[in-house]
């Protein structure tokens, strides 16, 4: 028997609610993992698991079918102070649902497990369709969304649930993170002795600070590079010998990660040493598919400035969420019963007569 929509959409509901009052730090997701497993399982719907990524796939599509992966991730970063409630309490006020991950990403995982509900029961798709709800998005750890590409086999189109306002990011920006070290001598510092090794450091903060990439997006705009973090000496009367600095790098889609470093570390007297060089800028065609059919539907494109799972995905790619971006990683994050109603019809009307 079909299942009725205004019902999954009242589950929604209390889905969040269940997983907002269900701590689920980064690495620490194991029980909603196991919440999801029975939601899911309500609707006879197989669930497979690893580590604390569930996934499940519908069966109602012709053989050879293309492959769309739903994706969403339900681990929360820690709550940080100013909170006027207790953020692993939903509080529900009117409109608002007020809570630790309701916005980020919450609201989506329950408006991609209805539309997956509801998809996978109608009489055949031209796709094959995956949902994934998964882990460590926040630290974009390796037993997150990346654990499970072995798993999946190819995938031909990702819709990556965050907070976008339903809105569609075709593209978005990567993230480099670099840990430098600039080298000097140690001397007295009333004698005028040694190689001061934050006045080199200085220096290449300067160069950083006022370096411009030419390659200029029309989408994410320009690269932007911003020293977070120094530290250097060890007491007023020495010179440094070692100062060590951080840099945070906003790429865009027309520079590779390892063409950034290069020429940075061409330019500067520092030794760099890049955290990773996995997360990438994406980006998607205007002209596709399923970009033009959710224009067809009343949604907008931009760029994205946020990074998600989105940077570790090879195949095409959309942002597209419940809530809004300025909302996360905020106290009393908060998403509206509305913005998940509409959400959950939107993502329905994007893929129920889809084809590619």
């Amino acid at each position: 028997m079909p299942v009725d929509l205004s019902q999954l959409k009242t589950r929604s509901i209390e889905w969040l609610k269940q997983l907002i009052q269900t701590p689920s730090l980064s690495r620490e997701e194991h029980k909603t993992a196991e919440l999801l497993m029975s939601f899911l399982s309500e609707y006879n719907i197989q669930v497979k698991r690893k580590y604390n990524n569930i996934w499940t796939e519908s069966y109602n599509h012709p053989k050879g079918a293309r492959k769309i992966l739903l994706n969403s991730h339900h681990d929360t970063v820690k709550p940080g102070e100013n909170w006027l409630n207790d953020p692993f309490k939903a509080l529900i006020e009117e409109d608002r649902i007020t809570g630790l991950g309701s916005n980020d990403a919450g609201a989506s995982v329950v408006a991609l497990m209805v539309a997956f509900i509801y998809l996978q029961q109608l009489p055949e798709l031209s796709y094959k369709l995956i949902l994934s709800l998964t882990a460590e998005e926040e630290i974009s750890g390796e037993r997150g969304i990346k654990s499970l590409f072995s798993e999946l086999g190819k995938i031909d189109l990702g819709i990556v649930g965050e907070p976008t306002g339903m809105h569609v990011a075709i593209a978005e920006k990567g993230v480099i993170v670099l840990d430098c070290y600039a080298y000097g001598k140690t001397g007295h510092a009333a004698r005028e002795e040694g190689l001061n090794a934050l006045y080199i450091a200085l220096e290449d903060i300067a160069w950083i600070r006022n370096s411009r990439f030419e390659k200029i997006s029309e989408l994410l705009g320009p690269m932007k590079l911003t020293v977070t973090q120094i530290q250097a000496g060890i007491q007023h009367n020495v010179v440094p010998d070692t100062c060590r600095y951080v840099v945070d790098i906003r790429t865009n889609e027309l520079y590779r990660n390892e063409e950034v470093v290069d020429y940075i570390r061409k330019n500067i007297q520092s030794e760099i040493m890049p955290r990773s060089y996995h997360l990438n800028s994406s980006r998607i065609s205007k002209a596709h598919p399923i970009v033009q059919k959710a224009l067809s539907i009343g949604r907008k494109t931009y760029g994205s400035p946020t990074l998600s799972d989105q940077s570790l995905m090879s195949f095409d790619t959309i942002k597209m969420g419940v809530g809004e971006s300025s909302r996360s990683h905020t106290p009393n994050e908060f998403v509206l019963y509305s913005e998940i109603m509409s959400g959950i019809d939107i993502y329905i009307n994007l893929l129920k007569y889809f084809s590619f």
